[in-house]
């Protein structure tokens, strides 16, 4: 599925390449589809390297992650987190780490904030600041008294 703001859709792609693999210049085949012809040339590169597949849409999301905390530092993290019970600054300067790339890590394996834990025994005893419960009402203006 193509994301809201794409101009072509894995058929109109198809449509474009197909036009383009009949003889017709790529830039009057990109104006008549609305494309550029930047774009027109990439879909017909993909489709002569790979075929149909080449069409469809690829993740936008990064391949490989070379600046992310390595896993032994997150578990480090993670260990100092559930001993000492301490806040993003305190395990930071223990750790010799930025205190924001500690709170990233707790944040990324949902470890609570310490508001909402027990100072004792670490546990999650509070509810979390977002209600769970959305109130509605039948007509705007009904909470005023």
């Amino acid at each position: 599925m193509s994301h809201a703001n794409a101009r072509l859709t894995p058929a109109g792609r198809l449509i474009l390449v197909q036009r383009i693999a009949t003889g017709r210049p790529a830039a009057h085949v990109a104006a008549e589809m609305g494309v550029s012809r930047a774009c027109a040339y990439k879909w017909w590169g993909r489709w002569r390297a790979e075929g149909k597949a080449g069409l469809v849409d690829r993740p936008s999301h990064a391949r490989s992650h070379p600046q992310r905390t390595p896993a032994c530092t997150e578990t480090r993290i993670r260990i100092s987190r559930h001993l000492s019970r301490r806040g993003p600054v305190a395990i930071g300067a223990h750790l010799q780490l930025p205190a924001s790339t500690v709170g990233r890590v707790l944040r990324r394996h949902h470890t609570p904030p310490l508001a909402a834990c027990d100072p004792v025994t670490g546990q999650v005893i509070r509810a979390t600041r977002r209600s769970a419960n959305r109130y509605e009402h039948d007509r705007p203006g009904s909470l005023v008294h």
